[in-house]
């Protein structure tokens, strides 16, 4: 990949102490909206990041296409188009091609090619389209020929790159785009460079992840995932939450609750303390899935088609905090990201440590 695609760090042997600020909206009515609030909302965290990532992930905004998987696909530049698309056009059924428009800022330095694919897997494989899918991306990603993709689920899509949240905005010109979940990020890189493909949010299918935190588990998950298939190609820890999301709750059949008990796993002391049967479970839960739970500070909103959910660490060393307006439901770094767009909240609060706030859209109901 170009050099360009990089920022240095002017004191690259120094170690920046992590911010990262994340919001989040979701209409339980699944009505759709422009993400101006969410835009004003991450500029008021402006000082979370330092300019080196940031960026929204949209549910809702294909309604045309919402039974097609949509690939946003990263270039290193255009020559490597015909070489990617010439695979997409062998192995899936190709619908519809188009440029992702920006908007010149110049805010913006060196940026990759964007171009978005609503494809379907071959008929012969529907029952097994998502795993083709994932078996698809992984095999892009991984191929090195400057050629990412960024986000592959349907009726969604992810925007992110280098530069402040305002700016990223403002670059993907995503005041024409409308959705029922919108989320964001804005990255203070600590271990990991500040490049395009390493900004938030993180995504398969329609799962999308941005993060407040470190990931200091990285490499044991990264090792855990590989025996399944899945690759880190992006260079970023948040990465491997992605993909070990696909993992527990579609692929192994997991509750989003046991999903989480996984990823922040009860401390043994509270697990000693349960009634027996639960304590028996969680024990379990422990031991098979260990190389799955995420050791460092973080909070993370998930979010995916049928959802939104926030979960801190089991210590609660990241804030996390969610209101509620109505049928929009916010979950943010800071309370005052919802103030600013939402000043009379029906109700304000701070999960508890290492459990998960679910915002559940069939239902329209937190959990």
């Amino acid at each position: 990949m170009k050099k360009t695609w990089f920022i240095e760090r002017p004191y690259p042997h120094e170690k920046d102490i992590s911010s990262c600020g994340v919001i989040g909206l979701i209409n339980t009515d699944g009505r759709r909206v422009p993400g101006g609030l969410i835009r004003e909302s991450m500029a008021s965290m402006h000082d979370r990041g330092n300019g080196l990532g940031a960026g929204y992930a949209a549910y809702g905004i294909y309604p045309d296409w919402q039974d097609h998987y949509c690939m946003h696909v990263m270039y290193e530049d255009r020559s490597k188009v015909a070489a990617l698309e010439s695979y997409l056009y062998d192995k899936l059924q190709v619908d519809h091609v188009e440029e992702i428009p920006v908007a010149a800022n110049p805010k913006i330095g060196a940026h990759p090619y964007f171009r978005r694919y609503f494809v379907a897997p071959p008929k012969a494989i529907e029952s097994e389209a998502d795993t083709f899918m994932v078996e698809a991306v992984m095999e892009i990603n991984q191929a090195g020929n400057g050629a990412f993709v960024i986000s592959s689920g349907k009726n969604m899509g992810v925007f992110k790159g280098v530069g402040f949240p305002e700016d990223i905005y403002d670059f993907f010109r995503l005041d024409e785009y409308e959705a029922y979940i919108w989320t964001s990020h804005n990255r203070f890189p600590t271990n990991t460079p500040g490049w395009w493909g390493g900004a938030h949010p993180f995504s398969l299918l329609d799962w999308s992840i941005v993060h407040n935190g470190e990931i200091s588990s990285y490499g044991i998950n990264k090792r855990y995932l590989e025996m399944f298939g899945y690759v880190c190609t992006l260079q970023t820890d948040t990465e491997v939450v992605a993909y070990l999301l696909d993992l527990l709750v579609r692929r192994h059949g997991l509750s989003f609750e046991q999903a989480s008990a996984v990823l922040a796993p009860p401390l043994w002391k509270d697990i000693d303390a349960m009634e027996p049967a639960r304590r028996e479970q969680c024990r379990q839960m422990r031991m098979i899935y260990a190389s799955a739970s995420l050791n460092g500070p973080f909070a993370f909103l998930l979010a995916y088609s049928g959802g939104l959910i926030g979960l801190n660490d089991r210590v609660k060393l990241r804030p996390l905090v969610v209101g509620r307006r109505g049928g929009t439901w916010y979950m943010s770094s800071e309370e005052s990201a919802i103030r600013v767009v939402e000043p009379e909240l029906d109700e304000i609060f701070a999960p508890p440590a290492g459990k998960p706030f679910i915002v559940n859209l069939e239902t329209a109901a937190a959990v």
